[in-house]
């Protein structure tokens, strides 16, 4: 039994089922789309939100190498992500590459992670999104009905309507094509880059250096009973994460790592690339340094404009700007956040949909979702199916508690595909890589380390709900996906058979 729980497929089978016409994604994306792709999802509530939060709780004015060391651990994952995607260039991202270098059933569980990480976050970012609009609307003097909007006070029915109508209206755009969406997209990043650009550059006339004293604050340790006060870190390491001081620099990277999420999203359309073994690995580490950019840069000018202990949780750049005498820049920023929440949405969605149509064509799903579109060539029954879920997922639920899952989630996978690296490559040395994760192993350990000390930086009550997520999925692959499979029916050997 152990056998069959850890049968690969192997990469030129995964490669030959991309041929096969009934389950063939259309080759439309560029170098220049999935950088676009990887910058639209990675800036979103992050760069708005979390500045403020980690520069008065954390780290002061030293936020800007929070980010930078955010931004390491990130590089680690994504020379990992980069040399998989390149050389095998399949949908399915992280649970392709364990399919091919781990196994079945560690590929199940990280395509069950998966689905649940993007599903979530799709939900939490249209949530995101559907406050910004409601908040310019009332600027606008116009009010949404409590019933229909935020749920937040609503005392019998509530559904988040304009949440739920941005997820059916994104999936429509996705069933239609990608080259449709990659055009979106640009446009929208388009916009998204140039406010905080705007934000930067205007930010910097504004700038008081006194602020920046003392750059590091003195250190204090985290409050009992704060989200960061984790037993994990004690239980491992025997020490909690402080406010301030160098190891408050490390503790706010563990905040706003949570920004960087989504570069690996782009590793979910290997197999709609013209070109995926040039082409991904310059979207991948392209957009991870162009965010990672502008992230420093942020954080610099609005620490410098406004004292650290007098920034705002909710909205630090904004009141930044109203503190310095420009309060029309609130709206301006709040336009730029709610327009990029928009592609953040759109390529969690575009993730989660890919995950699922390569976990069906391998059979650990049901076939029927593994069908494309006879004109779109894209996965419209997944893509439906999960577009219906989530809007009222997205509608319904309250979702703030469960948006960490979203961040142990993509943690993991980090993990499983650093770990995946190392073994393929004893495994199948001969493999055509045309791009090559620099100095393996230590690159892979080094991520594998990197990821583990964030996720322990989580609360308890993530780990176990994502621990009871993770038990329904082994039911579910258990009952289902162990005996169905291509591997367990033998169509795989077939097909490999068949001249």
């Amino acid at each position: 039994m152990t056998s069959t729980l850890f049968r690969t497929k192997k990469v030129e089978q995964s490669i030959l089922d991309t041929e096969e016409p009934e389950h063939a994604l259309k080759k439309s994306l560029s170098a220049l789309d999935l950088t676009v792709f990887g910058v639209g999802v990675i800036i979103g509530t992050g760069i708005f939100v979390l500045t403020g939060t980690v520069a008065k709780d954390n780290a002061g004015p030293a936020t800007a190498l929070a980010f930078v060391a955010a931004g390491v651990a990130c590089a680690l994952a994504a020379l990992c992500y980069a040399e998989f995607a390149s050389t095998v260039p399949v949908a399915g991202s992280a649970y392709t590459f364990s399919y091919a270098s781990l196994g079945e059933l560690p590929a199940w569980i990280i395509g069950w992670d998966l689905v649940l990480e993007f599903a979530l976050g799709t939900a939490v970012v249209a949530v995101g999104w559907s406050g910004y609009i409601q908040s310019l609307l009332e600027n606008a003097g116009w009010t949404m009905p409590v019933a229909l909007g935020s749920r937040e006070g609503a005392d019998a029915f509530g559904f988040d309507i304009l949440a739920a109508a941005l997820v059916l209206v994104l999936t429509g755009i996705l069933v239609v094509g990608m080259k449709l969406s990659a055009r979106i997209t640009s446009v929208v990043v388009a916009i998204k880059v140039t406010v905080v650009l705007v934000v930067i550059i205007a930010g910097a006339f504004l700038i008081n250096g006194d602020n920046y004293d003392p750059f590091i604050p003195e250190e204090k340790p985290v409050p009992a009973g704060s989200s960061l006060d984790s037993p994990l870190i004690q239980l491992m390491f025997g020490w909690a994460p402080s406010n301030f001081g160098v190891m408050g620099i490390f503790t706010a990277a563990s905040v706003v790592f949570f920004a960087f999420i989504g570069f690996d999203v782009v590793a979910t359309a290997a197999e709609e690339t013209k070109n995926p073994q040039r082409d991904m690995p310059r979207g991948i580490l392209g957009s991870l340094v162009i965010c990672t950019t502008l992230y420093v840069l942020v954080s610099i000018v609005v620490t410098g404009m406004q004292h650290y202990s007098e920034l705002s949780v909710d909205a630090p750049l904004a009141d930044a700007f109203k503190a310095t005498g420009h309060p029309w820049f609130a709206g301006f920023i709040s336009f730029g956040a709610a327009v990029g929440l928009t592609t953040v949405c759109m390529i969690l969605l575009l993730g989660q949909t890919r995950v699922f149509f390569a976990m069906s064509r391998d059979g650990l799903l049901p076939r029927f979702f593994s069908h494309v579109h006879p004109r779109f060539k894209t996965p419209h029954r997944p893509t439906i199916l999960l577009g219906v879920i989530i809007a009222v997922l997205a509608g319904f639920t309250p979702l703030t508690e469960l948006a960490a899952l979203v961040n142990i989630g993509t943690l993991f996978a980090f993990v499983v595909v650093a770990v995946g690296v190392i073994i393929l490559r004893k495994q199948r040395p001969d493999l055509p890589r045309s791009f090559r994760t620099p100095w393996v192993p230590v690159i892979p350990i080094l991520s594998v380390c990197a990821s583990l000390w964030l996720m322990i930086n989580l609360p308890a009550e993530t780990w176990v709900r994502f621990g009871i997520w993770m038990a329904a999925g082994f039911l579910v692959y258990f009952l289902y996906g162990r005996t169905h499979s291509r591997l367990a029916t033998g169509e795989e050997a077939k097909a490999e058979n068949t001249p």
